[in-house]
Order: structure tokens, then C-alpha cells, then sequence
């Protein structure tokens, strides 16, 4: 089963048995996506939907700043999940000649909202991020358990390819910019919240930690080297429903090592 290599819509609902709903996918930006996922009954998008908001959100009125034309920021999206599948695919290093075909425009657009690399590996970052943080906290607000929460949310980060955070653990990546920070942190409360509830409520096994559970999502979402993107999702979804039916509580086997913490991870990556 083939998906396309735009970003994916999240899927609208995930069962603690492992059966998954999923909308069409579509190439709407972090915006619509990541708003979407507001607490029931709020009124308002969560901390992670305003930040993915503001990703690709116009200024607001009275700003004294200009309002981007609507197709300078379709071209934004369409460029930001580009680069992330080409990321995903290839690496941090991929050409920008690749991103530009990905997205459907030219070079000198391309260069006009990000001028260089690190600039927009920072930006797909975030945009990564902030879509899958959206969707951990949408996904414990609204499942009826803990570990139905998590299905939800590490399916949904399998589509939002979230092996396209492993540029953050290459060399003369800026970690500590101030937007980074901010979103990593966002995330890390969520994950670790999430896996907090399952592991106090029984149902999730507690030798584990949110530094096993990202890692091995990164590993799961990134293809085999040489093969096209798309075909990551014959399998990923397969191995990762696998690997969650290995979370249940209680454990069956004893895991080698201790839990692996989000700190853990840091230290390693300094």
C-alpha cells in the first residue's frame, strides 16, 4: 500500500486493539492539521497547534507587518513536507534540487524561504514537531485509555515521519535555538506525560522510558537505504503494531540495559 509523499492527514481514531480509521491524505499544511487537534470543548488550539500555527500563519492584522500572498504560503507548506520526506529518504543532505522537484516549484522559490540549509532543516523540524506534539496531546485528550492514546499517537508519528528528527543528532545541528527549545520541550511533556498515565494506570510496562519509545519511531519511519519513501508504509505500521503489543503491561520478558530517558538521549547527542 503506497501513500503519497505529501504530509499525511492524522488518522481520526485508534483502538487499544490496534485497528486504525484514517482520513484521505491531503497536502494541508501544519496549520490546518495541527489546529485540528485542539481539546474537545476548548474553544482554542493547544500550545503545539498555535506553535504549528504559526509555522506558515500570516502576521496579524495591525502587525505593521506584511501579509504573505496565499501562495507564497502554500508554497511554504508544500516545500516544508517535501523536505521532510526527502529528509526521511536521504538525510539532512539532501539536494535542494530534490526538495524543489518534491514540491512542485523552482529553485529560486525554494532559496527565497529558506536560503540555506540549516535554515530549513531547523524549520522541518519544527514542523515535525510541532504536528506530532499536536497529536500526542489530542490523542490522550480523547482516547478512552492510556495505551489506545499511544496507538493513536505513534501511528500518527509514523506518518508524520518523525525520523526526520534524526538531523537533530548530526553534527553542527543548532539544538539550542530558542524555537527549538521550546518545541522539543513541548513534546517531550507530552510523551512523557502519555506514557506517565499508561504506566500508573497498569497498562503500559514500566521498564521503558519516552527515550526507548522515540527511538524506536525514529528507526520505524525511516526506509532502508536505496528504497523509495513511500514504500516504508508496507511495513512500518505492521513492525510498529509489533512493537506495541510488546508494551502491554503486564511484561513477558525481562528487557536488557535500563530505561532509556529523553535526557538519556540528549547526553548521548552533546
Amino acid at each position: 500500500m503506497k501513500r503519497p509523499t505529501t504530509a499525511p492527514a492524522p488518522p481520526t481514531a485508534r483502538g487499544a486493539a490496534g485497528g486504525r480509521t484514517r482520513t484521505p491524505a491531503t497536502t494541508a499544511g501544519a496549520a490546518t492539521a495541527a489546529t485540528a487537534t485542539a481539546a474537545p470543548g476548548s474553544g482554542a488550539p493547544g500550545a503545539a497547534a498555535t506553535r504549528a500555527t504559526a509555522t506558515t500563519a500570516r502576521p496579524p492584522r495591525g502587525s505593521g507587518l506584511p501579509r504573505p500572498r496565499a501562495d507564497a504560503v502554500r508554497n511554504r507548506e508544500r516545500i516544508l513536507a517535501a523536505a521532510r520526506e526527502a529528509f526521511v529518504e536521504f538525510g539532512s543532505t539532501a539536494p535542494f534540487d530534490e526538495v524543489a522537484r518534491r514540491a512542485g516549484i523552482g529553485n529560486a522559490t525554494l532559496y527565497r524561504h529558506f536560503p540555506d540549509r540549516p535554515t530549513l532543516v531547523r524549520h522541518v523540524v519544527l514542523f515535525v514537531m510541532d504536528r506530532v506534539t499536536a497529536s500526542a496531546e489530542a490523542s490522550l485528550a480523547e482516547e478512552p485509555d492510556a495505551f489506545a492514546a499511544l496507538c493513536r499517537f505513534t501511528h500518527t508519528a509514523i506518518d508524520e515521519r518523525i525520523g526526520a528528527l534524526c538531523p537533530m543528532l548530526s553534527d553542527g545541528f543548532d539544538r539550542d535555538h530558542p524555537e527549538l527549545l521550546a518545541a522539543s520541550t513541548a513534546l517531550e511533556s507530552a510523551v512523557e506525560t502519555m506514557l506517565a498515565a499508561g504506566q500508573d494506570s497498569g497498562l503500559i510496562r514500566t521498564d521503558i522510558g519516552a527515550g526507548d519509545l522515540m527511538v524506536a519511531l525514529s528507526q520505524l519511519s525511516r526506509p532502508l537505504p536505496g528504497t523509495a519513501c513511500p514504500e516504508v508504509d508496507r511495513f512500518a505500521h505492521r513492525h510498529l503494531q509489533l512493537f506495541l503489543d510488546g508494551l502491554r503491561a503486564p511484561a513477558r520478558s525481562e528487557l536488557p540495559g535500563s530505561a532509556a530517558t529523553l535526557d538519556d538521549l540528549r547526553r548521548k547527542t552533546m
